[in-house]
């Protein structure tokens, strides 16, 4: 079961609730199955890297649930996670190092498009969201 699974999340998650949510509902269930995860977050995506903006989608779920941050803290604990710094920039205005993410900046490999091509050409499943 170790396949290598790329999941990659660069759409405005404010445009497709329920397509982010699935993403990372994926994500989850393949770390779940034993299978090597990479997680990249790029342009609008890095949108799920903003707490605030996870409680957001939380309450899609429900209005206690914690469902969305339960699945991202499992990636995050879990998954090798890839970031694009200019899209936090340009997404959510927060600089690397300033403590604002969701995930702490040293579990985070700060790459650009070299790192997705090399993570694109590498998996065994690709999936975007």
């Amino acid at each position: 079961m170790g396949k290598r699974v790329f999941v990659k999340f660069l759409s405005e998650p404010r445009n497709d609730t329920m397509k982010s949510i699935v993403g990372i509902a994926c994500a989850a269930r393949a770390i779940d199955d034993g299978r090597d995860v990479s997680v990249f977050f790029a342009a609008a995506g890095t949108r799920l890297l903003d707490g605030g903006y996870i409680d957001e989608l939380n309450n899609e779920m429900g209005s206690d649930s914690t469902m969305v941050s339960d699945m991202l803290n499992k990636i995050f604990d879990n998954a090798v996670l890839y970031c694009l710094f200019a899209s936090v920039k340009a997404t959510l205005g927060h600089s690397e190092g300033d403590g604002a993410l969701n995930v702490a900046d040293d579990k985070i490999t700060w790459s650009g498009p070299p790192g997705v091509i090399k993570l694109a050409t590498n998996p065994d499943v690709h999936l975007t969201y």
